[in-house]
């Protein structure tokens, strides 16, 4: 149960902002009581265990027959993280991971995901799919309350990566994307995925990456600040967001999650599709020493991919895709390219790659040695 004093600095928060639109239009959620039920009951149900990032759960590239109801249950889970080795946040998230698992189905499938909020969490939450059509994307009809759960379906009309989000109205909006309830749905082409000239490619591995952005407040001597819960955290937390500058940008979750032993892994000669996603600010993701062969920008696999990118953008509030063939091994740095992100606030990561060097890519001629300088210059003189 949220504390007073927590419902007090949250309530306070509430009437100081302007409100979005609500999310709930009517006393437990839209009134869809005059539609006439889909009847559904001639397709097949199949049900998929997600997967922490950045791993993705079990699919198909290519879809098999018909279209097929895909079922999926999530929890929220409200818990402390540790996102730097001096940094904490009171996170809620999907499934307890920050990003939140990814799903996977074809276009033309139907989604049916039962959320459920635990009654130990202390605030309410529903899910946006941008995937979705209507009702807010289904945050209309999933606002639940602690000890609450939900099960909604929608039907998933067009391909490509798609960002969802926690949107339970207002200042919450920000507040809970912010604090790491976001993830990425990936809904493919029936046929798989296809090129720039329209024929088929498929991947050998996927790396699903997801960036947030952090505010974690300071104390009077410039270090992070640390809370016993949400409704503490919020009132600091909500002034550090208004300024717009986060203290640390990351890759799932935390500074060094996909560096050291924690990188990712691939070979030579491997096609990997790497997901992106930032449900709040733009980012530009780059892969030092490899290229974007085919790259979805937008995230939508019924347009034609852009070849061979050296960065891609990616907007805030979505997801994007890009494709590429591992041609030489060796340890990778896949980054957000301003720099100072990736640098000093922690969005990077690593790929290993194993395999045989190809000299005709790139060769070393000379290794670092001395020379004369002095030598340099006098035969530089006239």
């Amino acid at each position: 149960m949220l504390s007073r004093r927590a419902a007090l600095m949250i309530g306070a928060g509430l009437a100081a902002a302007p409100m979005l639109v609500q999310p709930v239009l009517a006393e437990g959620g839209l009134d869809t009581s005059n539609s006439a039920p889909s009847d559904l009951s001639g397709l097949t149900r199949i049900k998929r265990e997600l997967v922490a990032p950045p791993e993705v759960h079990e699919h198909e590239q290519v879809a098999l027959g018909g279209p097929r109801i895909v079922e999926f249950e999530m929890r929220i889970q409200e818990k402390e993280i540790q996102i730097a080795d001096d940094a904490w946040l009171q996170a809620m998230t999907f499934n307890g991971s920050v990003p939140g698992p990814m799903m996977v189905v074809h276009e033309g499938d139907y989604v049916e995901l039962t959320l459920k909020n635990p009654p130990t969490n202390m605030m309410q939450h529903n899910i946006d799919f941008h995937a979705a059509t209507g009702g807010l994307g289904g945050g209309a009809l999933t606002l639940i309350n602690p000890g609450e759960m939900t099960k909604l379906r929608f039907k998933a009309t067009r391909a490509g990566v798609f960002t969802y989000h926690c949107a339970p109205g207002g200042p919450m909006i920000p507040w809970h994307v912010t604090s790491g309830m976001s993830g990425t749905i990936m809904v493919l082409p029936r046929n798989g995925l296809r090129d720039q000239h329209g024929e088929p490619v498929a991947y050998d591995r996927i790396f699903y990456i997801g960036e947030n952005d952090f505010y974690i407040p300071r104390d009077q001597n410039g270090a992070f600040k640390r809370y016993p819960d949400h409704g503490e955290a919020y009132p600091d937390m909500l002034e550090v967001m208004n300024k717009l500058i986060p203290s640390h940008v990351v890759f799932n979750g935390r500074v060094g999650s996909l560096t050291g032993d924690n990188a990712l892994k691939a070979k030579v000669g491997e096609r990997v599709l790497m997901i992106h996603n930032q449900a709040n600010r733009d980012t530009r993701p780059h892969l030092i020493g490899g290229h974007g062969d085919l790259v979805w920008e937008q995230g939508k696999f019924n347009n034609p991919p852009a070849v061979d990118l050296e960065t891609w953008f990616i907007r805030g509030g979505s997801s994007g895709a890009a494709l590429y063939q591992f041609r030489q091994p060796g340890l990778y740095a896949y980054v957000n390219h301003n720099l100072i992100e990736a640098v000093n606030l922690g969005a990077t990561a690593h790929v290993k790659v194993e395999g045989e060097w190809n000299n005709d890519l790139m060769e070393q001629l000379v290794a670092p040695t001395p020379y004369d300088a002095d030598l340099e210059i006098r035969t530089a003189l006239p």
